[in-house]
């Protein structure tokens, strides 16, 4: 018996190399709070469908950006949850948030659903046994590696470690959603009673040193790397920067590049925030070259929802301008991120890249959104989708090749059923043109009323709200609100009782 456990033991490990063998590595690099404006990359275009430049732009420096965008394609209409833990979720199992409900940021150490907020949301997160994209290339032979920020459930939970949901390493990832300083000097805030709570964990050997957290990530991920390397086996590499959430210390490796800017000072620090984000992933791209992988490495480059810069209030035109609204704004300014799809080295003849043939510097305007990256890497790396998951995301591609997919809906459903979090209560829906708001319980922003609807053809930056003028489509946008969230299994707000689901009203 036990020769025969140690032959299928065995056979089932030399299965999964054969498989991986011929799969490409795959990085996901991730910034957080990072928005579609946050960078010198101009991801808008004008009425010709070429790329603008906005005064925001000329602001921030990413020039490894620019690099990664001319050698692949960028996406100007890619979509996130409002805030955080919701898209993390959503990339590891390409379902809504809707449909996992961890609709919320997940607070380490105490259940965050708000006054009204629905009592069986899913604040535990990811845990041990949930099909996640590490647990799945992992099964086909993957070297998986998790670097920086994890945020995937509470402190107590399984999901604060990332090796509980698939990944060989973890490196510096933990329950918490900020770091408790960025300063190796101060320890990453260890020592701090104040900022202990966030203290990134695991990088005690660069304690006291003169060193930024982006930049030890950095240093961490090619070490790591090489490691990866020499096993001449497949890697999937998720690679999450703290970087650019608060606080808003300054990198000072690029403090100069800002002084002269007028800007205030924590809208100085995101910046360096930002420009040393990007250096990262020029560190990146250079060590996968160095190491000889960098043709057979598929990168996507994303945040994780709309900016968070320090820049004006989540209902205004300020930190994404010309988009209106914030990281947690119901507005496109909180939902749309950057995104980029390249080889880390481009070369025509790679059969990997003969597969997938990613054009250079092109810009895709067709919709899409985070859990989309699930069904597409299992795409890209011909790997099954694990009998009885259910996948909301839709392959990516057809759309990576510049090409247009007409069967491809483009609909996305933001769904925030808590408080207090700027925005409170909400569900939003675009569907092609059209974008409804539904707020549950009716404040000021929404004027009182339950709804907003905006023609984004038209109205771009969501200036004029059609609700009043247009009922028709206001009444068939609605529908389709409910129906999608119903399909999603949604969880709702409550009634003041605590008890009682609040549903959307149809109008």
């Amino acid at each position: 018996m036990k020769k025969t456990l140690f032959l299928f033991a065995l056979s089932a490990v030399l299965s999964g190399s054969a498989l991986a063998a011929d799969r490409p590595n795959v990085v996901v690099f991730l910034v957080d709070d990072m928005g579609v404006m946050d960078t010198s990359v101009p991801f808008l275009t004008d009425a010709d469908g070429k790329p603008k430049k906005y005064p925001l732009n000329e602001y921030y420096r990413t020039p490894s950006m620019e690099r990664l965008a001319a050698q692949g394609i960028r996406f100007n209409n890619f979509c996130a949850m409002s805030v955080c833990s919701p898209t993390r979720v959503s990339i590891m199992t390409g379902q809504n948030a809707a449909r996992h409900r961890t609709t919320n940021w997940i607070n380490p150490d105490t259940d965050n659903a708000g006054k009204q907020g629905p009592p069986d949301w899913n604040w535990a997160g990811l845990k041990k046994g949930d099909v996640t994209l590490a647990t799945v290339l992992k099964g086909v032979g993957y070297q998986t590696m998790h670097v920086g920020k994890g945020h995937f459930g509470p402190r107590a939970m399984e999901g604060s470690d990332p090796s509980n949901i698939g990944f060989d390493i973890n490196v510096a990832g933990g329950a918490m959603g900020a770091p408790g300083s960025y300063y190796a000097a101060q320890n990453f805030g260890w020592g701090n009673k104040r900022r202990e709570k966030n203290a990134v964990p695991g990088l005690e050997k660069y304690h006291g040193k003169d060193l930024f957290l982006t930049e030890v990530l950095t240093m961490e991920a090619k070490d790591k790397l090489d490691g990866f390397a020499k096993k001449k086996e497949p890697f999937f590499f998720y690679f999450a920067h703290y970087a650019v959430h608060a606080p808003f210390e300054s990198d000072p490796r690029f403090e100069a590049n800002y002084k002269d800017s007028g800007k205030t000072p924590p809208a100085q620090a995101f910046a360096t925030l930002i420009e040393g984000m990007d250096k990262s992933l020029g560190d990146l791209l250079d060590h996968l070259d160095k190491l000889g992988v960098a043709e057979d490495t598929l990168i996507f480059f994303l945040g994780d929802n709309g900016s968070d810069a320090p820049l004006g209030d989540q209902h205004e035109v300020a930190c994404a301008a010309p988009l209106r609204g914030k990281k947690g704004a119901h507005y496109e300014g909180g939902m749309r991120i950057p995104f980029i799809a390249a080889w880390a080295r481009r070369n025509d003849e790679n059969p990997f890249q003969k597969k997938l043939a990613i054009p250079a510097g092109v810009i895709q305007p067709q919709q899409a959104a985070v859990h989309d990256l699930f069904p597409t890497l299992l795409a890209v790396t011909e790997t099954a989708t694990p009998a009885g998951h259910t996948v909301d995301g839709l392959p990516l591609t057809k759309l990576l090749t510049g090409a247009k997919d007409a069967a491809r809906e483009e609909k996305f459903l933001m769904h925030y059923p808590h408080a207090p979090h700027r925005t409170e209560y909400w569900t939003s829906l675009r569907d092609g043109e059209w974008k409804v708001i539904y707020h549950y319980f009716p404040t000021k922003v929404s004027g009182g009323s339950h709804y907003q609807l905006f023609n984004l053809k038209n109205d771009p930056f969501e200036q004029k709200d059609l609700a009043a003028e247009k009922p028709e489509e206001l009444a068939a946008m609605m529908k389709k609100l409910v129906a999608g969230l119903e399909a999603h299994q949604a969880v709702y707000p409550v009634a003041e009782d605590g008890k009682t689901p609040v549903k959307p009203k149809l109008p």
